[in-house]
């Protein structure tokens, strides 16, 4: 079943959060004591905000512990690991176009060595 995040809130308090997840409240404030990644803001009157970001960690989370069941220390370090290689692919040091003409220049130099 696929969870449709509304495009048309910017952020969703503990209650509407817990509804589009599908898992109780206190569930979702139990993930953010044992998930780094789970930071929501909080309002002037301390209410938990999370924008769709902190929405879709959540779905993850959830699809990690329920349907791939992980433990959860399995499901922080896949986390982890997904943010590590996440990290290197958004890398500003990496220029794509400048890979693909590299990659392009050698895959002509082994044709003209063949």
């Amino acid at each position: 079943m696929k969870v449709r995040i509304p495009d048309d809130k910017r952020y969703f308090r503990i209650g509407e959060a817990s509804g589009i997840i599908g898992v109780e409240p206190y569930i979702l404030r139990y993930w953010e004591t044992e998930f780094s990644q789970l930071k929501p803001a909080r309002s002037d009157s301390r209410h938990r905000t999370y924008q769709k970001k902190d929405l879709e960690t959540l779905l993850e989370i959830k699809n990690l512990l329920y349907n791939k069941r992980m433990t959860i220390e399995g499901a922080k370090k896949w986390l982890k690991k997904e943010k590590l290689q996440q990290s290197r692919i958004d890398s500003p040091l990496i220029d794509r176009p400048l890979l693909e003409e590299i990659k392009s220049e050698l895959y002509e130099i082994l044709s003209l060595l063949r």
